[in-house]
Formats: C-alpha cells, structure tokens, sequence
C-alpha cells in the first residue's frame, strides 16, 4: 500500500472519529482525571467502517515487523483485534490476536490472557483504542511478562497526550498512535 492510501486511510478515520466518537463535556477518565472532552474509540471501532479503517492502518504500521501476535487490555482492545484478526486472514497474513483481563477469571481456566496459546519468548504488539496514561497497557505487558511475554511496542488510536507515551516508555515500550488528541481538537 502507498503513502497516500494511508493517508487517505487516515482522512477517513478522523472524519468518522470527529463526526462520532469526540464528544464535548466534563467526563471523568479511568485514570480518574477530568476532561473538557470525551472520545470514545469503541463508538468506531464497532461499526463495519471503524473497525475495517483500524485494523487495515494497524496492518500497515506492523508491516515487515516480525509479529507473533497483537493483544490488548479489554474491552478497548477487543473490536480492534476481531478487526484486525478477520482482515489479517483474509490477506493472506493470519495474525493471532489474544484479550488480557484486568485480573484472571476466578472459573474455568481461570486465564488472565484470552485468546490462542502464546508461546514463552513471542513477539506481541499491544493494542488500544485510546491512551492517557498508559496505565492499562502497562498492566497489560506486566501481565504479559508473567508468563514470559515481553510486550516492546504498543499502536492506540489516539494519544491523548497525557504522559502515556512517557509512562510507557519508561516501561520499555515505544507507542505508536495514529492520531494525538492536537490532531483531532484542531
């Protein structure tokens, strides 16, 4: 794929984030801080167009990239890796994708990681709709590390620029947004 297709990836990503997703308010952020907006990714990421815009971007930025898997913390990263599994398949290019819960299931397997087995040593990429702090990726890697996974990059929608690419890397992971929230508000 070109950079203009990208481009034009991008253009219609933010149309459709501007038109639904980033919503003008006071809202409360799971990092507990407040906002003058709101955006919500999975307003996007669950419709046929969101979700097809996404993961075909997510599959150019991972491109040529050694990737075993892409994951994610639940629920933000869900629509995201069904998107990007299904498109993924159906270029030839199966991915894995797999679910990290905030703490493991106290019934059945009792799994924290969902999805296909990760093998110790797999090379996985994070995922997210959007990042503030990080928290929730990082949570996610240190899960991860516990049964010998090491999470080094992560890709989100949106950074909304609030110490999450900092906090991330001083984790050791390099994120990747496609959009800053200065992008969008502009």
């Amino acid at each position: 794929m070109e950079k203009k297709d990208i481009v034009e990836l991008k253009r219609q990503l933010k149309k459709l984030l501007m038109l639904e997703a980033f919503k003008k308010g006071e809202f409360i952020l799971s990092s507990g801080k407040t906002s003058s907006y709101y955006l919500d990714g999975r307003i996007i990421t669950l419709t046929p167009e969101g979700a097809y815009l996404v993961a075909r971007i997510i599959i150019e930025l991972i491109a040529g990239k050694r990737v075993d898997a892409l994951g994610g913390p639940t629920i933000g990263a869900d629509p995201i890796l069904g998107a990007v599994a299904a498109l993924s398949y159906l270029e030839g290019i199966p991915l894995k994708t797999f679910i990290v819960r905030k703490v493991a299931k106290g019934h059945g397997m009792q799994k924290q990681i969902e999805g296909p087995a990760l093998q110790a040593k797999s090379r996985v990429i994070l995922v997210d709709d959007v990042a503030t702090t990080g928290k929730s990726l990082i949570e996610a890697k240190h899960a991860l590390a516990a049964i010998g996974i090491e999470a080094q990059d992560a890709i989100v929608i949106v950074d909304r620029n609030e110490g999450a690419s900092q906090n991330l890397k001083d984790a050791g992971i390099t994120l990747t947004s496609i959009f800053n929230i200065e992008e969008l508000a502009s």
